[in-house]
């Protein structure tokens, strides 16, 4: 059964004093469900949020105070640092590290499961063992492959706009937490500042979730198919998989031939975010420069015909 779309912006009092739903920046009916339904994948109290960035940025400001140190995985996801930099005006500093290793000392640890586009994994034993806090972005992994509350982290966000979500029509983000307290923090900081997603867009996340499973095995399966012919292609240098998933990168030699394979597809769009349901592949040199190699492609891989994607591929590589 669907889960109803609750716009109220308010609800009355129950005997006089506010009930579990009063005003809509705070909570509301079908948010409270996404979440619920979230923290049970997840096995931790969500809170979600207008977008994966918004997230980011409440856990940060909820959590750390002026001067405080975020240890970020090199690689990770270049909007988290570029979210860092901009909080540097409020005294947050971040310092990279090899999230195979050991973090160094910092009051929170930030890794990615896998990281975007590298789709490196990080060490869950070594980030538990460090005495701060552990964030983990599983975003590209979601629940089904990863669940770092498991793995000794305090904190999981998702841009749930991507895998969770599943249709590029829900801008949203979410941070499950591990702890009732931090969960009771973080609602609190999102209720005096408002980032809170809607009741339709929570509604969006609903049906996703409810494909999640299905949709993320048929991604899965054809990610692995397209990766072992991409691996022996010659005009591939490198492959980049982490073993689930629909999210995969390459390498191809130069900007110039990462530009030319990907505006040669004509099935796979060319254009940007991941884990929707139409396969998608960009050049990542355009948002991140040199921070990543120039002929890196990231390859989203949707639901369409495997034979069919390879097909499109083998054609765009033939212009590299």
């Amino acid at each position: 059964m669907s889960t109803p779309v609750d716009r109220s912006t308010t609800w009355p009092y129950a005997g006089g004093e506010p009930g579990a739903f009063s005003y809509s920046r705070f909570s509301s009916p079908t948010v409270a469900e996404a979440e619920r339904q979230l923290g049970e994948l997840e096995g931790g109290d969500a809170l979600l949020f207008a977008s994966g960035t918004a997230a980011c940025t409440s856990l940060v400001l909820a959590f750390l105070e002026p001067d405080q140190t975020i240890a970020l995985a090199e690689g990770a996801y270049y909007g988290t640092g570029a979210m860092l930099r901009e909080l540097s005006r409020w005294g947050v500093r971040y310092v990279e590290f090899d999230q195979t290793s050991p973090p160094p000392a910092a009051e929170l640890v930030w890794i990615e499961a896998p990281s975007n586009p590298f789709l490196t994994m990080p060490d869950f034993q070594a980030a538990a063992a460090h005495p701060g806090l552990v964030v983990c972005d599983s975003t590209a992994a979601t629940p089904l492959h990863v669940r770092p509350l498991e793995l000794g982290c305090d904190f999981v966000v998702h841009s749930a706009t991507k895998f969770l979500a599943g249709h590029d029509d829900a801008l949203v983000g979410a941070v499950v937490c591990k702890r009732p307290d931090d969960a009771a923090r973080l609602l609190e900081f999102r209720s005096r500042t408002g980032p809170v997603t809607n009741a339709d867009t929570a509604w969006l996340l609903l049906r996703g979730l409810a494909t999640l499973e299905v949709r993320v095995a048929r991604q899965t399966d054809s990610a692995m198919v397209l990766v072992e012919r991409l691996r022996t292609h010659p005009a591939v240098e490198v492959v980049r998989y982490p073993g689930f998933g629909g999210l995969t990168s390459s390498a191809v030699g130069s900007t110039e031939s990462a530009r030319r394979v990907e505006t040669s597809t004509r099935l796979i769009a060319t254009m940007t975010s991941f884990g929707g349901v139409p396969s998608r592949i960009e050049a990542r040199s355009r948002w991140e420069g040199a921070r990543v190699p120039a002929g890196l492609l990231r390859l989203s891989v949707g639901l369409e015909d495997p034979e069919t994607l390879w097909a499109d591929l083998a054609h765009a590589l033939a212009s590299a």
